[in-house]
């Protein structure tokens, strides 16, 4: 088991819809939190709300190469590092003959390179016994027409873990990937192309961030979209 009481967990992201239900989850369970996003006003009002559960915030632009590293020392000149969540993500949706070179840009740096860019900077400093969780999603599974590459980029991300974890295990630090089914979290509403599809009614944001903490706790190496259809 690990105990979250008094750990120092990074949330980058920490602002989304499901960010945000991670941060107060973790909050909840006693851990310190770094908290990043872009936007230094939603991370102001963000860790007020969490009060003395924060440790402090890091507003950055996660796509810039050197945000990561900067990130991850930002948490470190607070204590040492237990933890790191990535839960930043953007979608885009239309057919690949369509498909922009700019989104098709966005969509890798934010769902594919920046996680990679933060597992590196966090690597050496996390604590023996830490943890890296990334946020994939179901598309990982089960690849999507009119979301290839959104669904190829998760997938990635997903092929990632699973090499890191093996990496990790002499080091102690087990890896989470981590693939929610549709949540309402207002990211399909904010593509950055496109139109969403009918996607049904999603997961709480709340219920998915609850499942993943107690994923952390419970040592768990892999959440499938499946884990989640009790939440």
């Amino acid at each position: 088991m690990t105990a979250l009481d008094s750990a120092h967990v990074l949330v980058v992201g920490a602002t989304g819809g499901l960010g945000s239900a991670i941060s107060r989850h973790l909050a909840g369970r006693g851990a310190r939190l770094t908290l990043s996003s872009r936007s230094p006003d939603r991370l102001d009002a963000l860790a007020a709300d969490l009060g003395d559960a924060v440790l402090g915030t890091h507003p950055a632009d996660i796509t810039f190469p050197t945000a990561p590293a900067e990130v991850v020392r930002a948490a470190v000149e607070r204590g040492p590092l237990d933890g790191v969540i990535y839960a930043a993500g953007v979608v885009a949706f239309g057919p690949v003959a369509e498909l922009d070179d700019d989104v098709l840009d966005a969509l890798l740096l934010v769902n594919l390179v920046a996680p990679l860019r933060l597992a590196r900077a966090a690597v050496p400093v996390l604590t023996a016994g830490g943890f890296l969780a990334n946020l994939s999603a179901v598309v990982a599974e089960r690849p999507t027409a009119g979301m290839a590459a959104y669904s190829a980029v998760k997938a990635g991300l997903t092929a990632f873990d699973t090499a890191l974890a093996h990496e990790l295990r002499r080091q102690k630090v087990r890896v989470l990937d981590v693939r929610p089914p549709h949540t309402e979290t207002g990211l399909a509403m904010r593509p950055l192309d496109g139109r969403a599809p009918a996607l049904g009614a999603g997961l709480a944001p709340e219920a998915v961030a609850e499942r993943i903490v107690r994923a952390i706790e419970q040592d768990e190496r892999d959440l499938p979209a499946s884990a989640f259809t009790s939440s």
